[in-house]
């Protein structure tokens, strides 16, 4: 985990609790929009990833669904889509390099409208 968040710390320029925080919203969000199997794969090959899931932000009572409710989320934190994009694309990276390639493609391809901000 240290490593990923260190490396959207440096590379996308948030602090640590916040980027912790954003990565187990995005985790949230494919555990709960993509396909059980690939996201259990994915999530395999990010270390910690439970740990992270357990950071993730409850939804609120009027929290909207899909990558727009995801959005609204970590806009929540304090993030601008530059940031978000940014984290987005660390995390996605990360769980590619990590072994988890073919199932993130399978689950970003599984989410509308998810491919444009990884």
């Amino acid at each position: 985990m240290d490593e990923l968040i260190n490396r959207i710390t440096a590379n996308v320029g948030i602090d640590a609790d916040t980027a912790q925080k954003a990565v187990g919203a995005i985790l949230a969000f494919l555990a709960k929009e993509g396909p059980a199997d690939k996201v259990k794969e994915m999530l395999a090959a990010v270390p910690d990833s439970d740990a992270l899931l357990a950071q993730a932000p409850a939804d609120g009572m009027l929290s909207m669904g899909g990558v727009m409710g995801l959005g609204q989320k970590l806009m929540g934190m304090g993030l601008g889509m530059g940031e978000i994009s940014g984290v987005a694309k660390e995390t996605v990276g990360y769980a590619r390099e990590n072994g988890g390639g073919d199932a993130v493609d399978e689950i970003v391809a599984s989410i509308p409208g998810l491919s444009q901000f990884v």
